[in-house]
C-alpha cells in the first residue's frame, strides 16, 4: 500500500529517507511522527536506521542502494559509515564512492537488477555500482533530464516517471528495466519523482500533499495493493498446503 508523510513539514520524502527490501534509512533530527510512520509499517520487515550523511539531512539524494548494497558519497564520515553499517544486515555490502557527481540518488535509480545512471557519471562508478548493488547499469536520460534519480523511482514490480516522458521513452526504458513503467506525478502535479517517493516491493511512502489519484497510480504500477512479505508467504503457503491436500 502508499502511506503519506511528511518530514518537519515537507512533502519531499524522498529526500529524507532511503527505502530498498532489506533496509530503510531515514534522517536524523525529523519529528516523532516521521518516523513512527516508517517503524510502523516496516519494524517488523527490514531495520529502520536513524542516520546522516556527510553531516546532512538529505540522506535520499545523497545515497544509492538496493537489498544487495548501499553507496555513500565520499563525504561520508568514518562515525556515520560505521553507525550505518552496524545497522545493516549482513549479506548487505556498503561503500563510499569519489564521484564528482557526488549527489548519488539523483544519479542513480536501481531496483535489485538494474540502474539507471546519469550520462557523465564516471566509469569507476559505473563499475562500482554493478559490484556492490550487483546490477546492469545503463546511461540514460528521463524525458531528456540528466539526474535519472530524480525524475523517476523504480522497484522491481515496476517504475514511475517523469509526466513528459514520451511513450518512445517509456517504451524503451520500460524493455531496458523488464518492469511495467507510468509516467506520473506526486505531491499534487510535482515532477520530482524521486523526491516525492519512495518504494519498495511492497510499501510507498509519498508526501502529504500526494492525491488520492496520484496513490492510486502508485499502487497500481508498484502492484502495491496490500502485500506484506508475510502476507505473501502466508498466501503461498496456504495455496502449498491446499495443492497438497
Amino acid at each position: 500500500m502508499a502511506v503519506r508523510a511528511q518530514f518537519e513539514g515537507n512533502n519531499e520524502v524522498g529526500v529524507f529517507s532511503k527505502l530498498t527490501n532489506a533496509y530503510c534509512l531515514v534522517a536524523i533530527g525529523g519529528s516523532e511522527n516521521f518516523y513512527s510512520v516508517f517503524e510502523g509499517e516496516l519494524s517488523e520487515a527490514i531495520p529502520v536506521v536513524h542516520c546522516s550523511l556527510a553531516g546532512c539531512r538529505i540522506i535520499g539524494r545523497m545515497c544509492v542502494g538496493n537489498k544487495n548494497g548501499l553507496l555513500v558519497p565520499s563525504t561520508t564520515t568514518d562515525q556515520e559509515l560505521q553507525h550505518i553499517r552496524n545497522s545493516l544486515p549482513d549479506s548487505v555490502k556498503i561503500q563510499r564512492v569519489e564521484e564528482r557527481l557526488s549527489a548519488l540518488g539523483n544519479v542513480v535509480t536501481c531496483n535489485d537488477y538494474v540502474a539507471l545512471v546519469h550520462p557523465d557519471l564516471d566509469r569507476e562508478t559505473e563499475e562500482i555500482v554493478t559490484d556492490v548493488l550487483g546490477v546492469e547499469v545503463f546511461r540514460q536520460t528521463v524525458a531528456d533530464n540528466v539526474l535519472v534519480g530524480t525524475y523517476s523511482t523504480i522497484s522491481n514490480q515496476g517504475g514511475l516517471v517523469h509526466p513528459k516522458t514520451s511513450i518512445e521513452d517509456l517504451e524503451e526504458l520500460s524493455s531496458l528495466l523488464q518492469v511495467p513503467l507510468v509516467a506520473g506525478t506526486v505531491n499534487r502535479g510535482s515532477d520530482v519523482i524521486g523526491a516525492g517517493m519512495v518504494v519498495n516491493d511492497w510499501i510507498s511512502f509519498c508526501g502529504l500533499d500526494t492525491t488520492s489519484t496520484e496513490l492510486s497510480v502508485i499502487e497500481s504500477v508498484f502492484k502495491l495493493g496490500d502485500r506484506t512479505p508475510s502476507a505473501i508467504s502466508t498466501e503461498m503457503r496456504e495455496s502449498l498446503i491446499e495443492s497438497i491436500a
